[in-house]
């Protein structure tokens, strides 16, 4: 009895209920994990945060921008006046001059300005106002409001990226010219407004970063992902189906294999050398067009599909193919009848993440000479979608980005949240794709 109670008070605090030291250094170093783990999903998504404050900070005065607003009656006799004149413009802009003033001064406000203070403000805009008249003759004799665009450095002076203190004065805008835009800002002649011509215009050359769009950018992307889209998708689908299912296992689709996965890891500028070799100088395709960029992007993109398509096709379980041959289906019926089906999520996944990473690319543009390109027009019908000359959203940012005015920089941005909604639609489309077609076994 005493040798039993002494032996059971001497035994070591350990099992099921208690924890001995090991134990807890185990519990602690998983602990210590988990923690670095969260750790590292916060600092992840602090850069994450971080880099899309940083984005929109910078490219949303991109959708605004400072107009200003007028308006006058141009009388039947102003109309032949400025008709009969050699330089007719210039009578226009007289006009529009002398109609800004008074509006000013019926607003209260006395605010000296000449010729050239309105020139640096809002450039020339008696060719639009002419224009508009010969178009619409009607419209003489009535009142017509006319919303133009400011130049770029009122702009910026609106969205803070000029001030008074750094504006140094220049053929551009002179510190003089701030105190008139202040007295046209309280008489609500100027002011900001969502600027659809970014989204829906075309680019305006080096000398306008105010009148600059990526419209004409944005289809010449439709074009070039039309093309990936129907050669890439069933190219890549079939030479994966081909070596997955049907290839014989054997030295030469081992060497296909590895080339396949050499060149998904090959630099995307290598394939835009391989495009102006072939389709541009040996092939004689025309230069800067979406066919062009479509079929360099498409070498560029099918290492991709193969991979995650055969990846797809391999996760089907060999026990579905086994079942569908012992019923009697052939090695093709069961591959396209019961396999591929099963695959089809992540066959859609990996295409359409090949496409979103297409849609990004620029080293390739930068060889079929997209990026020289300056796209001041829409194509003029779906063959000259493809043939013609254009530039892509990637390539369109690109030189925005390199040009000297701060306002294309500002352009350049508002163009990377542009592209990164495509790219977040892509994706999403691929997520809601994946659990559409998701089939459980």
């Amino acid at each position: 009895m005493t040798d039993s109670s002494q032996t059971s008070a001497n035994a070591p605090a350990s099992g099921l209920i208690a924890t001995d030291a090991h134990t807890r250094k185990r519990n602690a170093a998983e602990k210590r994990f988990r923690f670095y783990g969260m750790a590292a999903i916060a600092v992840g998504l602090l850069f994450l945060v971080f880099l899309f404050a940083s984005i929109l900070r910078s490219g949303l005065p991109a959708f605004t921008q400072t107009v200003l607003d007028i308006e006058f009656t141009l009388t039947q006799e102003q109309f032949d006046t400025a008709e009969s004149k050699m330089l007719k413009t210039g009578e226009y802009q007289k006009i529009f001059i002398a109609a800004l003033e008074g509006q000013l001064e019926d607003s209260g406000l006395d605010a000296a300005f000449d010729k050239k203070a309105i020139d640096r403000l809002v450039g020339k805009p008696g060719g639009t106002i002419r224009s508009f008249f010969l178009e619409n003759p009607g419209r003489v004799g009535t009142p017509v409001s006319f919303e133009l665009a400011a130049s770029s450095r009122v702009d910026g002076y609106f969205n803070g990226r000029v001030t008074r203190d750094t504006l140094v004065d220049s053929r551009f805008l002179m510190l003089a010219d701030l105190d008139l835009v202040d007295a046209l800002h309280k008489a609500g002649i100027i002011h900001s407004a969502f600027n659809w011509n970014f989204i829906t215009g075309t680019d305006s050359g080096v000398d306008n970063p105010g009148g600059a769009g990526l419209g004409a950018s944005v289809i010449g992307s439709f074009f070039m992902m039309i093309v990936v889209l129907f050669l890439s998708l069933p190219i890549g689908v079939a030479a994966s189906i081909y070596l997955e299912e049907f290839a014989p296992k054997n030295r030469w689709t081992d060497l296909i294999e590895v080339n396949i996965s050499n060149l998904a890891a090959v630099p995307s500028i290598v394939f835009g050398i391989l495009g102006l070799a072939v389709f541009i100088q040996f092939a004689g395709l025309p230069q800067s067009a979406p066919l062009v960029g479509g079929l360099v992007l498409t070498l560029m993109t099918l290492p991709t599909i193969i991979i995650s398509t055969r990846a797809s096709l391999a996760a089907v379980p060999p026990s579905i193919r086994d079942a569908a041959l012992g019923v009697g289906a052939s090695k093709m019926q069961s591959v396209f009848h019961h396999v591929l089906p099963l695959a089809m999520p992540g066959i859609l996944t990996g295409t359409i993440i090949g496409l979103a990473q297409a849609l990004g690319e620029t080293a390739p543009l930068l060889l079929i000479g997209m990026v020289g390109f300056v796209a001041r027009e829409y194509p003029e019908g779906v063959l000259a979608g493809f043939t013609d000359a254009n530039s892509a959203m990637p390539a369109q940012i690109y030189t925005w980005a390199s040009r000297a005015d701060p306002g294309f920089y500002e352009k350049a941005w508002g163009g990377i949240i542009i592209l990164l909604l495509f790219l977040i639609t892509m994706n999403a489309i691929a997520v809601v794709l994946r659990r559409r077609f998701e089939r459980r076994w």
